[in-house]
């Protein structure tokens, strides 16, 4: 499967406890020939990025709290890049939750952990 369908797959875990929004990353050109890029994390942020509510255990006061969200999508053949295998390192050494999903049951998976 191509990458696009997999993407509206995962976006529908946006829902519920979930919150994903789609990351453009690039750049243009501005009105008087500057480059401008936009996305976050560009280069490297994930297409899909938002957050995640879990509950803290009773003796972290039972609050939620929002875990940041990263989901690197990919086709059957698509490839990361080193910088987008950076960002999602990043984003799991802080404590989110992060990876390169091929499916909805792979993001799904990862939101369960």
């Amino acid at each position: 499967m191509k990458e696009h369908p997999v993407q509206q797959r995962v976006m529908c875990l946006s829902r519920g406890m979930t919150r994903l929004w789609r990351n453009n990353c690039g750049s243009l050109k501005d009105a008087v020939g500057r480059w401008v890029k936009f996305g976050v994390a560009n280069p490297g942020g994930s297409d899909l990025i938002g957050f995640h509510s879990v509950i803290i255990t009773p003796e972290m006061v039972g609050k939620k709290v929002a875990v940041f969200t990263a989901f690197e999508v990919k086709g059957a053949k698509g490839r990361a890049t080193k910088e987008q295998l950076i960002f999602v390192d990043l984003v799991k050494s802080f404590g989110g939750i992060a990876g390169i999903v091929r499916s909805k049951e792979e993001a799904k998976s990862l939101l369960t952990l």
